[in-house]
């Protein structure tokens, strides 16, 4: 049989960032923009993402996962300069999209990329011009893609995330009613389920109740972004254990101090009575070619 084929990547963070007006530095703005006046730019480069995305592209995966944080400051113009870059990856059809904390930055604009990407966010069974909600149901081939919003407004030197009881609720139905033998469920998230204690201010505030659900229902893979690094953990779920993948920032520079920029390609394929789904990570190396740097067996 042959398999079916998930890209993965997150936190484009894509560059350059428009000059912000006085008005919208105000807040947390400013110090998000001095961070990136002063250290982020040199990391988050566009070349590097370009470079990512024509890899990805001529490895003809059957679907894309985006993962969040296309945005910085969350300014108006990054609002369209997002749009228009996830049009250059792939229609709504071949691009699932999740958004991270960086989307909604502030209070004033959480939930605007919803209209703005709102055909990137919308399940299958929502109609054309309706309000974007989560989590959505997307199927693809033999996948089913949840896609979960984590993204909340927060404090200043804060980047936490929280689903909250509406959206967990919802979500144990959606897997409840959906079995493993009907489909691969794949959970789209921004933030992780685990978190170290020195990147707390980073954690997903209530990571614990979504394991509870993983645990009772299942699913067969979990993708998230947000801490700019590889990452696998498995829990245990209802029939086995899941594995929770983490890339680095698509766009992150070698720096030789964090994760370069990396994508993850899972192939999917349906066994007798199981999943299986090997998982390959491409990154680039120092001379710009990018190649397979691990291949594992996740299930």
């Amino acid at each position: 049989m042959t398999a079916y084929v998930l890209a993965h990547l997150s936190d484009p963070h894509l560059a350059p960032l428009p000059q912000p007006s006085p008005r919208e530095l105000m807040g947390k703005r400013m110090l998000g923009y001095l961070n990136w006046t002063r250290n982020r730019h040199a990391f988050h480069r566009r070349d590097v993402l370009d470079a990512l995305i024509a890899d990805m592209k001529a490895q003809r995966p059957d679907h894309i996962a985006v993962t969040g944080d296309l945005m910085n400051l969350s300014l108006d113009a990054e609002l369209k300069q997002a749009a228009k870059w996830l049009r250059s990856v792939g229609t709504p059809e071949h691009v699932s999209l999740v958004p991270g904390n960086h989307d909604a930055y502030v209070p004033d604009m959480h939930d605007r990329f919803a209209s703005e990407w709102a055909d990137y966010l919308r399940g299958d069974n929502a109609p054309p011009d309706s309000a974007v909600t989560f989590p959505y149901v997307q199927r693809r081939g033999p996948l089913v893609l949840i896609g979960l919003s984590t993204a909340v407004p927060t404090p200043p030197f804060m980047a936490t995330g929280k689903l909250g009881t509406q959206q967990l609720a919802a979500l144990e139905k959606i897997l409840a009613s959906t079995p493993p033998e009907e489909a691969f469920r794949v959970l789209l998230i921004h933030h992780p389920l685990d978190t170290d204690v020195k990147r707390r201010y980073k954690r997903l505030l209530d990571a614990d109740e979504l394991t509870a659900i993983l645990r009772r229902r299942g699913a067969e893979l979990v993708l998230h972004g947000h801490d700019h690094r590889h990452a696998t953990i498995c829990i245990d779920g209802l029939r086995g254990k899941i594995p929770v993948v983490g890339v680095p920032s698509a766009s992150a520079a070698d720096d030789g101090k964090h994760d370069p920029a990396a994508y993850n390609l899972f192939a999917i394929t349906r066994e007798s009575d199981h999943w299986r789904c090997d998982m390959r990570v491409r990154s680039s190396l120092k001379n710009g070619i990018w190649k397979d740097v691990r291949e594992t067996r996740l299930i």
